[in-house]
């Protein structure tokens, strides 16, 4: 059985009030909401999903949705959980003002996406989705179409898909057959069939909205020739209710390794009903908003799936008798043994590496739309393809590593432990393989720009090095962890400004760039987690009067300095190598 689930209240405290050197919260909304605010909205967020999400984990991993009939039937308790989580104002509370919903910070938004995913992640997609297209048609629907849809879908009452991949398009969305053809009436017929649609049917919510990329007769090839289009599983009346079922069915659900309780759906249109989001052609940079939005979101979702394996590989190990323990007398807990207290270590501190940044991330873009600086946009966009490629296959090794604490118990499916491990193993592919983010990395946000943004991101670390040098800590652990902190941070920067320097040298040869591009998207990971662990130090270090979680805090980034930051040297020899013919 899994563990009970705790939310890291006391981590986003800390991120939330002084991290990054002040209240990142009240700098997002102008005062209007403080550091202790938001996390009143963690600790909320956390009961929630203590006693309604997480009991229906394990449920949704035993039962799975179910095909019945034509309709599907999701796990026990999901169809409830759903309708409480929508009545709560957890939808509405994420989805931005523009569009009619709350407009939480990012950085509060981070912190519940890590929850909801962390305490049943399966149920976490629907919403996840739902908050994509919400960003989407806020940016590019006409206003037919947003007050039709956006209102229900920012309520709640009704939920959202991503239609992208079919049979024959996977990656290469320039490949996608399915095919829109005006209608007298101005909406249009479509008629195709999409594969991997996650939440794509269920009756949780009283009406589903696809937003589906599809061709128009006379478009040219390739992605250029793509439109975007809402098409809604049962037709809207005047009224604003639903009515007839549109001509969209579900002709199979995927038998997948892991996230059984998500339904994920193979979808037949059969010149089913839809409406143009956006401009005919430009279908394409309207998906990409939503696709941005998921991206940012699975880094979120791997932080949580990490954080819940850690919970229970911790819970575990404090538990579990088990042979004598090196340099303790008497019994102890596997907890003690040297490696399995190193497992521990190394899961707890890439976890905080991964939450810390993805509210950095998270932050960067709430500065960029309300300054309009574009060297923070340019920084926030260099993160995406960062904090989704590096944090998903982190959280496939957590997750293996909470297996391995649990030893021959971990491979037991009863546990729980597994199911962790299989959940995590899709975030690497879905919404982008790695690969994929690491060419958008290398070939969109680093060679383009001459390295400049890279370059930016170095500089601000260097100025950490610089402060953890003159640090005027208040106890001399936190001075020795600051002066070692400094060292390896500097060596670490040095390394990837070599391989950046790799990378930009590569640019005549595009296959030896693309061949350890994702080396090279893991290493600015490793890198930026350390910074963030330097951060850290530097907040602990400005602290006159020892605070409770200082000396864990100076542990864990002296821990993630030694044993995960090396990595950017291999890393780094790595890139330099290019393709190996």
């Amino acid at each position: 059985m899994s563990a009970e689930y705790q939310a890291p209240t006391s981590d986003y405290a800390f991120l939330y009030g002084e991290a990054f050197g002040l209240d990142i919260i009240a700098r997002a909304t102008g005062g209007e909401l403080t550091a202790d605010d938001a996390v009143d909205v963690i600790e909320g967020a956390g009961d929630f999903a203590a006693s309604v999400l997480a009991p229906l984990e394990a449920v949704g991993d035993r039962e799975g949705a179910r095909l019945v009939d034509g309709r599907v039937q999701l796990p026990e308790g999901f169809v409830d959980a759903y309708r409480a989580f929508a009545e709560a104002g957890w939808i509405t509370a994420e989805a931005p003002v523009s569009a009619g919903g709350d407009g939480l910070p990012g950085a509060i938004r981070a912190g519940l996406g890590e929850i909801w995913n962390a305490s049943n992640a399966a149920f976490a997609l629907c919403g996840l989705l739902t908050a994509g297209q919400i960003h989407a048609l806020d940016a590019v629907a006409s206003d037919d179409v947003r007050e039709t849809y956006l209102s229900k879908l920012v309520s709640g009452e009704w939920t959202g898909t991503m239609n992208l991949t079919e049979p024959a398009a996977g990656t290469d969305l320039g490949a996608i057959r399915t095919i829109a053809t005006p209608r007298d009436d101005g909406s249009w017929a479509l008629r195709g069939q999409k594969i991997f649609i996650t939440w794509g049917d269920h009756e949780a919510a009283e009406n589903i909205v696809h937003l589906v990329l599809a061709r128009t007769p006379d478009a040219p090839a390739g992605a250029a020739g793509l439109s975007l289009f809402v098409v809604p599983k049962f037709l809207v009346n005047a009224d604003g209710a639903p009515g007839a079922r549109n001509a969209v069915e579900t002709v199979a659900l995927e038998h997948k390794l892991g996230i059984h309780g998500s339904p994920t759906c193979v979808l037949s249109y059969e010149d089913a009903v839809g409406y143009l989001a956006g401009e005919i052609g430009g279908g394409l940079a309207g998906m990409f908003v939503m696709m941005n939005s998921a991206r940012i979101a699975m880094g979120f979702q791997a932080t949580g799936i990490a954080d819940r394996a850690l919970q229970q590989a911790s819970a575990y190990a404090a538990g579990r008798m088990q042979g004598r323990v090196l340099g303790r007398e008497g019994a102890a807990p596997i907890a003690e043994h040297p490696d399995v207290r190193r497992l521990l270590l190394s899961m707890s501190t890439d976890v905080y590496a991964m939450r810390a940044l993805g509210v950095y991330v998270a932050d960067l873009f709430d500065r960029a739309e309300a300054t309009g600086d574009a060297q923070v946009l340019a920084l926030a966009e260099l993160f995406v393809p960062i904090l989704k490629g590096w944090a998903t296959e982190e959280a496939v090794a957590l997750t293996s590593e909470g297996i391995q604490v649990h030893g021959g118990s971990g491979f037991i499916e009863e546990t729980g432990a597994a199911q962790h491990y299989r959940d995590a193993r899709i975030m690497p592919i879905y919404e982008g393989t790695t690969a994929i983010q690491s060419n958008d990395l290398i070939g969109r946000k680093v060679i383009r720009g001459d390295g400049a943004t890279a370059e930016a991101l170095f500089a601000q670390i260097d100025e950490t090095v610089a402060r953890l040098r003159s640090a005027d800590a208040a106890t001399p652990d936190a001075s020795a962890v600051a002066a070692r902190a400094a060292d390896r941070l500097e060596r670490g920067v040095a390394a990837a400004r070599r391989a950046t320097s790799d990378i930009l040298g590569f640019a005549s040869s595009p296959r030896d760039a693309h061949a350890v591009s994702v080396p090279y998207l893991l290493l600015l990971g490793v890198l930026s987690g350390a910074w963030m662990h330097a951060l850290a130090v530097v907040a602990v270090s400005g602290h006159e009067q020892p605070h409770a979680d200082d000396a864990a805090r100076l542990r864990a980034a002296d821990f993630y300095g030694a044993h995960h930051l090396p990595r950017v040297h291999a890393l780094a020899e790595t890139v330099a190598a290019g393709e190996i013919a």
